[in-house]
């Protein structure tokens, strides 16, 4: 069992930055490959970024890529997405998911999930 729980999110101004964390618990995180997740206002959920369990694989959605970076601090069971050059259309709810395999980008196939955390971008 994975809990997740996200935090960092916040209302900022096009261009500007930001840095959301995912903390999980469980002794087990590194072998979870772990991912970003957004879900905008009357849209479905749609995949942003991913990180193997290591950490040596990333894989982005274009349109966050050069502007979105994921890493993860294993020692601290904790994920993050740093966030630049924010758009208005980045602002949706970001959530984190776990999965034991790097390389989904399907929401349906992650078996943890946090209970989300709020961007909002103003022009």
């Amino acid at each position: 069992q994975v809990q997740l729980v996200e935090s960092g999110g916040g209302l900022v101004q096009a261009g500007d930055s930001l840095r959301l964390s995912c903390a999980a618990s469980g002794r087990t995180f590194s072998s979870y490959a772990m991912a970003w997740f957004r879900q905008a206002l009357g849209k479905e959920r749609e995949f942003v970024a991913a990180i193997s369990g290591s950490g040596s694989r990333a894989d982005y959605v274009e349109f966050v890529k050069g502007r979105f970076t994921i890493s993860r601090d294993n020692a601290k069971n904790t994920v993050y997405l740093q966030m630049n050059s924010l758009k208005p259309e980045d602002a949706a709810a970001y959530y984190c998911a776990a999965i034991p395999t790097f390389g989904s980008r399907r929401s349906g196939e992650y078996y943890y999930w946090g209970q989300g955390t709020q961007v909002a971008v103003s022009s």
